[in-house]
């Protein structure tokens, strides 16, 4: 029994490829009797043709792996290509050392713990890559007392 014609209509009327349209094997006699699209919308209605759901590519290994990072594994030497001032650039890494002792300093200033001279000291050693963090600024600032 040929269903190709059949087959190609449902998967028009569909809106699938034909490799997607499901032909009920009870249903062959009705099926081959069809001809025109309203037939096969009605067997279709009738659920003796059907689409088949769309083969999905799983992400299990991808979230296990994913997981496995966040934790710090597989990252070792091996895994890295491209120079550290690639994976991290050097401008990032400065910014997010001198924003937060930008930021303390300017907190110190207002609170009036430093006055502004200090400030602007410190301020220009600071730009000046003197403090490594905000602990290592801290740190300068009870040496200095």
């Amino acid at each position: 029994m040929m269903l190709k014609t059949q087959r190609r209509i449902a998967a028009s009327v569909l809106k699938v490829g034909e490799g997607r349209v499901w032909l009920d094997p009870e249903d062959k006699e009705s099926i081959s009797a069809a001809v025109t699209r309203e037939d096969i919308k009605k067997l279709i209605s009738e659920r003796a043709i059907q689409a088949k759901q769309k083969k999905g590519i799983s992400r299990y290994r991808a979230k296990k792996l994913h997981l496995q990072r966040t934790k710090g594994r597989r990252k070792g030497h091996g895994k890295r290509s491209g120079k550290k001032g690639a994976r991290l650039p050097k401008k990032a890494k400065w910014i997010s050392t001198i924003r937060p002792i930008r930021r303390k300093l300017v907190e110190l200033r207002d609170s009036g713990k430093i006055d502004k001279a200090t400030y602007r000291k410190l301020y220009s050693l600071a730009k000046g890559g003197v403090f490594k963090s905000k602990s290592h600024l801290e740190m300068y600032l009870k040496e200095l007392r």
